[in-house]
């Protein structure tokens, strides 16, 4: 026993070791950045999301592959590059993209920026859906492979209802919701979407799916009506029928692209560099950085009380009350930083959580300039605590809105039943088992929980009516929790501009003082995590390395069984993917 103790310690030194050996020969090379010759094109290879953070990724962050690529950093990489006499183009490659919709627009609109600067953007694509080519489209040429294909054939919303799941197990999820449309619940009480959820869901999808349209047109030079007929009629589209029907520009194999590209070059040399290791050359080779700081504040990830963590089966984060307190309180004591954009990517959570994290924006922003920038999402709570008074930009595509509330419990009795498990309860007080799982509510506990939820609700509207100089009538009336895309909120006075992170640092500047023109100095918070927490992090569970949609069941399944400790919630009703 003895022997296999020290065996074991000794085994774990020496990981321990190896691992810090690794890491500091990744930090030598990593102070190096790369040379950059004359005429480099980029290649931005593009699969699944960009998280606004980067989360912890073992070994990966241990021996400096992909060190700080988020999408901030993505976005700014573009910028760089254009500013940059020595990049003449980027070749981007997008497949499997998961990134929502309000990211693809900002992503689209910093490569148009791009190309506005005399650059060239060349897509290379193998199969492309919406997403991918809606990226590609803005692209000056698109090159597909011979063997791929476009599978465009227009959009859907899909949506998973478990009350039939839920009954198999025994399980009864007694959940109550205020506003028509906060649907949150009607996934696990009932089986078919109701008319306030149909209404809602296909009003978002229009406009979604309208965009996308209006935006292929315009970059192909065809009418709406025409791309919309094309790919709802004729779609997918083989890569010949693509060539013929004028969706991409020429067939052809990643290295006949790259012989092409050569050749067109003027006999000037022709260079490649990866875009993440352009990432390590300075902003300064470029004549960029420097100048006055600025803090970027990350609200990513479901609202919850206390500290924020790693979420794994979301493979995401979860956006902690008390973390963001602490946060928003170090900015506000720093004298260095001269403004702050909050930039919002969270469908919600805990409701008295999301009002903690509101009172110390509000504090935040009676001593600096602060400017909201949503990414994909930002709705219920993630909304919320945007209700600040200060500006706030969305994207096209962002979700947003669905100011409501939810509450509620699972009855698991049935469940207990179903595996001979048995309670008794001893209680003192009315109400003292309102929250346990051995029962649904009485009509008595369910007028309760009506009254919670209606007094959190009316301070929500309120809120909401404050920031956006709004009776709370006027924002009942959009409110019950109907979610919007950032074009229809808009339009109902829910933001103040359409634009990405670029529009949002404009806004900051005039409103710090900063000339427009002026460099700044970006600083992210919340500061990233240590070697010795990412390690932790990654044995909490980032390997489980479940299929995307157990994940996200089994993410949502999380939330209801966290409702049994703060049953109050803010939450978006549900996940949406347009594809």
């Amino acid at each position: 026993m003895k022997k296999w103790f020290w065996g074991l310690i000794t085994g774990v030194l020496l990981m321990l070791v190896l691992l810090v050996a690794g890491g500091v020969i990744a930090w030598r090379i990593g102070q190096s950045p790369p040379e950059v010759l004359e005429n480099t094109t980029l290649i931005l290879e593009l699969h699944g999301d960009i998280p606004e953070q980067v989360q912890p990724a073992f070994p990966e962050e241990i021996f400096g592959e992909g060190r700080g690529f988020n999408f901030l950093s993505l976005i700014q990489n573009i910028q760089k590059a254009g500013a940059d006499s020595r990049i003449t183009g980027i070749v981007v490659k997008p497949s499997n993209l998961r990134m929502g919709w309000g990211k693809l627009q900002q992503l689209r609109r910093a490569l148009g920026e791009f190309q506005r600067q005399g650059k060239t953007v060349v897509a290379l694509l193998q199969v492309a859906g919406s997403k991918e080519y809606f990226l590609a489209s803005v692209a000056d040429r698109i090159f597909l492979s011979p063997a791929g294909f476009l599978n465009l054939k227009g959009m859907r919303a899909e949506v998973m209802f478990f009350k039939d799941t839920l009954e198999k197990l025994g399980v009864q999820a007694d959940l109550e919701h205020i506003g028509d449309y906060k649907n949150f619940s009607d996934q696990f009480t009932d089986n078919r979407m109701s008319r306030a959820f149909r209404e809602a869901t296909t009003s978002l999808l229009d406009s979604i799916y309208g965009n996308f349209v209006a935006t292929v047109a315009a970059a192909r030079h065809r009418s709406v009506e025409e791309v919309r007929s094309l790919m709802e009629q004729s779609g997918p589209f083989e890569s010949d029928r693509a060539l013929l029907l004028g969706l991409v520009d020429q067939l052809m194999y990643e290295d006949q692209v790259f012989d092409q590209l050569k050749n067109e070059n003027q006999n000037k040399e022709f260079h490649k560099m990866a875009m993440r290791e352009y990432h390590r050359v300075p902003a300064s080779q470029a004549g960029l950085g420097g100048g006055e700081r600025i803090a970027v504040v990350y609200a990513v990830g479901n609202i919850t009380a206390g500290e924020g963590n790693y979420e794994p089966l979301s493979s995401g984060k979860t956006l902690g009350a008390r973390t963001m307190a602490d946060v928003l309180e170090t900015v506000r004591e720093d004298d260095s930083i001269k403004g702050v954009i909050v930039r919002i990517d969270s469908p919600g959570g805990d409701a008295l959580a999301s009002d903690e994290i509101l009172r110390y924006m509000v504090l935040l922003r009676e001593k600096k300039p602060v400017v909201i920038s949503m990414s994909d999402t930002a709705a219920s709570g993630g909304y919320y605590i945007a209700m600040t008074g200060d500006p706030i930009v969305a994207e096209p595509g962002t979700i947003t809105g669905s100011i409501g509330i939810v509450y509620g419990k699972m009855n698991l009795k049935g469940f207990y039943d179903k595996v001979g498990i048995h309670k008794e309860i001893i209680s003192r007080g009315d109400f003292a088992r309102m929250d346990s799982d051995y029962a649904s509510y009485t009509p008595q506990e369910r007028e309760r929980v009506r009254a919670l939820m209606k007094d959190f609700y009316d301070k929500f509207l309120a809120r909401v009516g404050a920031a956006r100089n709004m009776t709370p009538e006027a924002v009942d009336q959009l409110a019950q929790g109907r979610v919007w895309t950032g074009e229809q909120a808009q339009q109902n006075g829910l933001i103040d501009e359409l634009g990405g992170f670029v529009r949002a640092m404009e806004l900051l500047k005039e409103k710090a003082g900063i000339r427009p023109g002026a460099p700044v100095e970006l600083i992210e918070y919340p500061k990233r995590k240590s070697l010795f927490q990412l390690v932790l992090s990654r044995f909490r569970g980032q390997a489980l390395g479940l299929p995307a949609g157990l994940s996200d069941l089994l993410s949502r399944w999380r939330r209801l069984e966290s409702m049994a400790a703060t049953p109050l919630w803010a939450w978006m009703p549900y996940a949406f993917e347009f594809r």
